[in-house]
């Protein structure tokens, strides 16, 4: 069998933590390969061993049969390979084109040829399928789209092997539905793909062969054809998984949460809530599911006191919280698991265990008259880190942004969680998290409810609202256009409500 890529043997290790232990990968030209494994299995480390951005401690790397040492980004490129990362590297003040001819500009004399440069990325991008406008400025692009210029810089290059690292964390159930058809053409046109993920919907749909990790460890390659979703996430997670939330029904309460009437402007300055009404109750979780770009995003930033309201009314438990000061909505029992987990979820640069007290450091136990108290904030971080399987390299004293991007999201839930908080905002809280941890926090999430709290979720991931939530509210041009009872409806019906083709309000 000739192999495209071969990585043997490949072990790599940081400080307290073996990320590759003697890994084997073995990829066939032409194929789509996922890597799947649990966060911190080591699979963004593996592929980042082959894209040169680390050195393996051991193990050898061929490439078309021949052993290469890949020290850096330009040796990997120069053997055709490509990588996109889980956050993008764009410039956001730069055009399509710009990013795309970065460190490659065409000349004509002394000048950059940009008209030169914007015919070859339209061409690509017509090849593929991508449809990318080459002079739209990248912060006026849709984050899918972002992903798609980042693939372009790869094309652009004459990449043959394709990195994506956790391509689908970011995108709408639309835009990965189109990004697995933009995978079967690149490799139709010759192409191979390397894919990490650990949405196992996706493997079925795209990949022909799984190599799955499991804590630094490989534990085997199978053709995905002949392995079910189950056996997969059995051989990820060393353990029978259940793919559905084990609830009773709910059993409301009062009202916590009331929204009444509220307009909120968008980043363009539009109305991105219009007149939006909307009750969450003790011992209830209320679903919100839309079509990303509908409105989510200015309703939860109004909540949490991240945006203005323009109008109408917020209260928590009967007290106006409408222009409260975050500190203030968070000491009145208000949660906030966000979207974003670097920007408002995260402080990059400081330790996991600094971050587990953000909210809390100003009081007991963790400072005593102003004086913090680092032995209860590193317990603290010691036992969040045990109950949620955090897994990061130097316990509490990691730095945050040194972890994975599914372990930042935990530490994110685990902090939050712990709280306890009478109201909890939840915005796509298992974006990026394998399946047993989407398990764990779903079933963590309703012993919250049943403890008598009230949680808004807002998650892209119809499975996740339809399994999750008691009751299902529809979001669609920033008005709510639908609540329906969990239990009674489906994706279909949820489906033509988010494309606004149909409203129902039970």
């Amino acid at each position: 069998m000739a192999y495209v890529i071969e990585m043997l043997d490949i072990t790599k290790t940081f400080p307290g933590i073996k990320a590759n232990d003697k890994v084997t990968l073995q990829v066939e030209q032409g194929s789509i390969h996922a890597l799947l494994g649990e966060n911190g299995a080591g699979k963004s480390t593996l592929m980042s061993i082959l894209f040169g951005l680390y050195s393996p401690d051991s193990g050898s790397i061929k490439v078309r049969g021949k052993d290469v040492r890949i020290t850096n980004p330009n040796i990997a490129n120069a053997l055709g390979i490509g990588m996109v990362h889980q956050h993008f590297k764009l410039v956001h003040n730069f055009t399509v084109t710009e990013n795309i001819i970065l460190g490659l500009e065409p000349k004509s004399g002394l000048v950059i040829d940009r008209k030169k440069a914007a015919a070859r990325v339209r061409e690509i991008s017509e090849l593929y399928g991508l449809k990318v406008d080459p002079e739209a400025k990248i912060e006026d692009i849709s984050v899918g789209m972002q992903q798609r210029v980042e693939i372009l810089k790869m094309l652009y290059r004459d990449a043959e092997i394709l990195i994506f690292d956790e391509p689908t964390a970011v995108l709408t159930p639309q835009e990965i539905h189109e990004l697995m058809g933009i995978m079967r053409r690149l490799v139709k046109e010759g192409k191979t793909i390397l894919l990490i993920t650990h949405k196992l919907k996706e493997i079925k749909e795209a990949a022909d062969y799984c190599t799955v990790l499991r804590r630094g460890r490989l534990i085997g390659t199978v053709p995905v054809a002949e392995t079910t979703e189950q056996q997969m996430a059995e051989m990820m997670v060393g353990r029978e998984v259940s793919f559905h939330v084990e609830k009773a029904p709910a059993n409301p309460g009062p009202t916590l949460l009331t929204i009444e009437h509220i307009n909120v402007r968008n980043a363009k300055g539009l109305l991105g809530v219009k007149d939006l009404s909307l009750e969450v109750r003790a011992g209830e979780i209320l679903g919100i599911c839309g079509i990303d770009g509908n409105g989510q995003t200015e309703l939860i930033r109004a909540i949490t006191g991240l945006a203005t309201v323009e109008s109408g009314k917020i209260l928590n438990k009967g007290k106006d919280i409408t222009s409260l000061p975050i500190k203030e909505r968070t000491g009145l029992g208000l949660g906030h698991i966000p979207e974003d987990r670097h920007k408002h979820g995260l402080i990059l640069d400081f330790r996991l265990d600094e971050n587990f007290v953000v909210h809390s450091f100003d009081h007991a136990p963790f400072s005593h008259a102003g004086i913090l108290d680092f032995k209860a904030i590193r317990s603290n971080a010691d036992r969040l880190i045990a109950e949620f399987d955090v897994r990061c390299g130097q316990g509490g004293a990691t730095p945050v942004r040194s972890m994975s991007g599914g372990n930042q999201q935990k530490a994110i839930v685990a902090r939050e969680i712990d709280q306890s908080p009478d109201v909890l905002i939840v915005a796509q809280p298992t974006r990026g998290l394998d399946v047993g941890a989407i398990e764990y926090i779903h079933r963590r999430l309703v012993a919250e409810r049943d403890k008598g709290k009230g949680i808004l979720l807002i998650s892209l991931e119809l499975d996740e609202i339809l399994d999750v939530s008691d009751r299902i509210a529809v979001i669609y041009g920033g008005e709510i256009v639908g609540m329906v009872n969990a239990a009674e409806t489906n994706e279909n019906e949820l489906g033509l409500m988010m494309a606004g083709s149909v409203r129902k309000v039970s």
